[in-house]
Parts: C-alpha cells; structure tokens; sequence
C-alpha cells in the first residue's frame, strides 16, 4: 500500500520523513526503549548485514502515527473514489452468485430445469442443485490462481479489464440456457472472472489506501457482497408476477448491466504505483501517485512533487528488499516454520466462514420455503436478510473502534451457533407446512404445485416458521457484524509480509473447498426428495460452529492496534493466542504481564 506498514519500510504517499539518518541513530541507540526492536528482526525482508532497521521504517512510522483519520479520508479522496469503483465488480459479483440459489424457488425455474414430483410440483434435484453452486466455486478457484499470474504479467487494470470482459461473453451461456448441463456450463465459466475479482479488487485498493483506512476498507469489501445480494433479492422479488421464462431470464440478463460501467471506469482509473515500480516504468508510476493524492491548501507545488519523488524513491526501495526476500519462496513455505502456524489461522478464518452454517444464508430463499413459508414470504424475507447484513458491516465499523478483533469474531460465532440451535429446537415442534400441505395437491400442474406464488389457501404459515425465519433474520445481522467483515481484516493482517499474497490465495481457496463441501450437503438437507431435514440442518451446523468456537479460543490470536512488525515478534517468540492482547513489546524484551506480575523474555 501506498502508506507503508511498519514492516515495509513505505513512505506515506506525497509525503516527505524527516531525516533518515536521524531515524537510523534513532533506532541504533541502545537506550532507544520502546522503539529498539532491531534484534527481534534477524530474518525479516531487510538486510540482514544491518543489525538496526532502515530509517525509512521509523519516518514512515512516524508520519503514520501523526496522521489522523480524518487526514486521510481529506488527503486521499481520489484514490478512495477509485478504489471504492474498483469495488464495483464485488458488487458485480454478490449480485451473481445468489443468483441460482435463490432460483430454486422461483416457479418458472423450476419448471424449465426442475423434475416433476408427485404432489404435482416441481423440484431440482440436490445433485443438480449442489453442481450449479459448486460449478462456479471450481471456476472461481481457477480464477484466483491466474488472477495472481496476470495481474504480475499485465498489471490490475487489465487483469480486471480482461475479466470484465470474459464475463460478458458468460452471461450469454446462462441468460439463453435451456437445460441443467447448459445452465451448468455457465456457472464454471463465470466462476473464472469471479475469482479475478475477488482477489485484484482488494490488492488495488491495499496499494492506493493509507493504512489508517485498513480496517474500513477490509469490511468494505464484506459490505459490497451484501450491496450485490441485496441488489439481487430486490430484482427477484419483483418476478414473482412473472410466469414466464422471463421471470429467471431478466435477472440473468440484468448482470450485463454491470461489466461495461466498470469496464469504462477500469480503463480510466491509475494503474498500482507498486506494479509500475515492478515494471521500472518509473515515471508512469509518479504519474500514477499524483492522480491518488490531493495537493494539501499549504503545501506549494514544489512541495508537492518533491513529496512524489520522494514516495517513488521508497516505493523502489521496498520493492528492491522483498523482490530479495521472495527469492526461492515458494507456496511450500507457508506451512514451513513459523508461517505454518500463521497460514494456519489465515485459512480458518476463511473456513470459519462456512463452518458457522452460513450457507443458510445462500439458500435463504429456499429455506424459508422448506421451513414453511411460501414463495412470496420467502422472497420477501431474503430482502429483508441482506438488507439487515448491510446495516450489520456499518455496525462493525462501529465495533472496530472499541473491540478487538479476537473478541468480535469468536462473540460473533458464539451467538451464531445460538441461532442455529434455536433453528434446529423449533423445527422438531409440530407445525403446518404449506409447501407441502394437502391444499396444493389440487392446484394445477402449470402453476407449479403452489397456489399463485406459493401461499397456502389454509391462511398462512403458523408461528414456528416465523419464528425460525426471525432466527435466520437475527443470525444474518450478527454475521455480518461480526464473522463476515472481520474475516477481511484478519487475513489481511496474519500473514507475513513476505507470504502475504501466497497465504491469502491458499486460505480463499481453502473457503472455496470448503464451500463446495456445503453446497454439497446443504441442497441435501433442505430438498424433500433427499434427506428433507428442513430447519434441522440447525442442528448440524451447530455442531460445527462448536468446532470453530473451540478453535477461535485457543488459536486465533488479537491483532487489533499491533503493527505487522510487532505481529512479526510475537509469532517468531510463538506467544499463545490468549497472550497476544496482553505482551508487551520493550525494544528487544517481550513482558507478559499476568495477574500484576510481568515475565521477560528475549525477543
């Protein structure tokens, strides 16, 4: 990123440190307290011939701890507006991949790629509804290994640009599918650009951003999944009057609607000064610098540029230690030593994820109408979901200032697994089920099996069906205060500098294995023609929040208000999780303070 972290030696963006030879001195002091960390970084991405730290390191250090939020947010309005259009493709891609989920319940889709059944309505089989989902999280797999090969090869702009365009091409598959294999087809082939979009979005952003945005920006991209939900549930709400084809056509044609804008706004937008100075395309990068920062009303033009010149210097300098320091690293090296442990936590953030029973979430649709709601409350419900998940990440921006990460994720998960529980109690009480019920066995074949949009003519569904509609309601609030947005923020924030993108990759990809084994079970447990558990499936899920809770406790470790560098330290000196919030860093000498006492350990 363009502000450096402590650990990158990245000078502030447009400014210009106070003497590095004041900061080196700074460092060498063996008197220096707190801030003589030099002995703790034998292996870090600098010399090693160097017993200090470089002076850039304590400058940018320096600036960084000066500089307020509100600073940032006024001196780096442009590039918060392109990365925040860059976000427009996670947009883009929430808005796609509850798509077919959610399909499952509308009528008309059924009809065309579902099977008739018994009763008269018509169902897709958990198979096919399990290979439409996972199709597109094999393609998305495949994205994200080629995302990280283009975007070094050709730059973000136009990894982006090449993504956009491969998707609209996709479209076409699944807007004009008229079978399960076709309709399939479509899915794996735009998995592909999803993964790009997943990754190249992120990245731009953590290279244009001040660091004092890094918490905001991590949860933002949590918020444009649920933006992109949203989107989605309102459009399939509103083809609920339709009983043509059009009713599943229109929502896939309306994702055209989205690669073009962003495809204009790509194309005009700077590309990453860090990929530019990988490119020794220096002067295209100083280009770059001054289109993401605004000149300050006191600073002369002069001043200015000098501060540009300045950045590009560290930029190269950085950029010169890690291309040594990534020499011979390879993906093996996330699970050698130290990193193993922090690749560790990074994928199960990630896991974590589905392990909670998210995917009730996905198939909220098709839930609500399994656990006896009909069609059109289901719809309206879904709305209402991703509406409170949105609510839900401008809470955890809200929570970000006063807690820390570690107590937000695992309070997160604990109340979560409450949720499914109570899911799973409720659904084993005795209740009427209008999908099922013996009023719509009458009802005419065309309009699959339900009466108009799936409402029972006995009045409605009971108490119980709401209540376990409530539950998901209140579970999606919680997650997206909580386990959604924080996830970004701690695998942005446990890998080592060296293995960060490396890591990263591998706990996604983790999230995506893990997500297809879901998307495996979950059609299994809700659909009537298989294991038909309904709302039981609580029940299991909360077996396996226990598992992420139980981890979270011992393993996942409090980043809040630590810099990489001291994430660094207490790593390296293998500091317990639970110890994490409590050691401090003295120069060269961890304290742990514990009930009063304080115990030194060399660093």
């Amino acid at each position: 990123m363009i502000p450096t972290s402590k650990t990158e030696g990245q000078n502030v963006l447009g400014q210009t440190p106070s003497s590095p030879t004041q900061h080196q001195n700074r460092m060498c002091s063996d008197s220096s307290g707190d801030t003589n960390l030099s002995a703790a970084f034998t292996n870090t991405t600098y010399n090693s011939a160097s017993p200090c730290l470089p002076g850039s390191w304590t400058a940018t250090n320096d600036v960084e701890q000066s500089m307020t939020l509100r600073k940032g947010l006024c001196r780096y309005p442009k590039a918060i507006m392109w990365s925040v259009l860059f976000s427009l493709t996670l947009i883009m891609e929430g808005y796609s991949t509850i798509l077919v989920p959610n399909l499952y319940s509308l009528g008309p889709f059924r009809r065309q790629f579902g099977t008739l059944q018994h009763n008269g309505d018509y169902e897709i089989s958990a198979i096919w509804q399990s290979a439409l989902v996972n199709g597109a999280l094999a393609g998305q797999i495949v994205g994200l290994f080629a995302a990280g090969w283009l975007a070094e090869k050709i730059g973000y702009r136009r990894t982006l640009m090449t993504g956009l365009a491969a998707i609209t091409a996709f479209i076409t598959i699944t807007f004009f599918a008229t079978s399960k294999p076709m309709l399939l087809v479509g899915q794996c082939l735009l998995g592909a650009p999803w993964g790009v979009f997943q990754t190249i979005s992120t990245v731009y952003a953590g290279d244009v951003l001040p660091v004092q945005l890094r918490g905001y920006l991590t949860t933002y991209v949590n918020a444009c999944w649920v933006i992109g939900q949203l989107i989605a549930s309102v459009v399939l709400r509103t083809m609920l009057s339709i009983s043509s084809q059009w009713a599943y056509r229109i929502p896939f044609g309306l994702q055209w609607a989205f690669p073009i804008p962003i495809f204009a706004v790509v194309l005009l937008a700077p590309e990453s000064p860090w990929w530019l100075v990988r490119q020794d395309r220096f002067k295209e990068a100083k280009t770059s610098l001054r289109r993401l920062r605004r000149q300050d009303e006191d600073e002369s033009i002069a001043d200015f540029d000098a501060g540009l010149e300045e950045t590009l210097r560290y930029i190269k300098q950085t950029n010169d230690s890690e291309k040594e320091a990534q020499s011979g690293t390879r993906y093996i090296d996330c699970f050698r030593g130290v990193d193993r442990r922090r690749t560790e936590i990074t994928c199960m953030c990630w896991i974590i994820q589905t392990l909670c029973g998210s995917t009730f979430m996905g198939f909220s649709t098709y839930f609500y109408e399994q656990a006896g709601l009909g069609a059109r409350h289901a719809f309206t419900l879904s709305l209402a979901q991703f509406a409170l998940g949105l609510l839900g990440v401008l809470a955890s921006w809200l929570l970000l200032s006063y807690l820390g990460r570690r107590t937000i994720y695992l309070s997160g998960q604990i109340l979560t697994f409450l949720c499914v529980l109570l899911i799973g109690i409720l659904a084993c009480i005795p209740h009427s089920h209008p999908s099922t019920s013996s009023t719509t066995t009458n009802v005419p074949r065309s309009t699959g099996g339900r009466v108009a949009v799936g409402e029972s003519r006995t009045g409605g569904p009971g108490p119980i069906p709401w209540a376990i509609a409530a539950l998901l309601l209140v579970f999606t609030a919680v997650y997206d205060a909580t386990i959604g947005p924080l996830c970004y923020t701690l695998v942005s924030e446990i890998p080592s500098t060296r293995l960060r993108s490396k890591t990263i990759v591998l706990a996604r990809n983790c999230y995506n294995i893990s997500g297809i084994i879901t998307n495996l079970i979950t059609p299994r447990m809700l659909n009537p023609t298989a294991w038909a558990w309904g709302a039981k499936a609580g029940f299991f899920w909360a077996g396996t929040s226990v598992v992420g809770i139980v981890w979270s406790y011992c393993r996942l470790p409090e980043t809040k208000e630590r810099s990489f560098a001291e994430i660094d330290i207490l790593f390296r000196n293998k500091t317990k999780a639970r110890k994490f919030k409590g050691t401090r860093i003295v120069g060269a000498t961890q304290r742990r303070e514990e009930g009063g006492t304080s115990k030194a350990n060399e660093a």
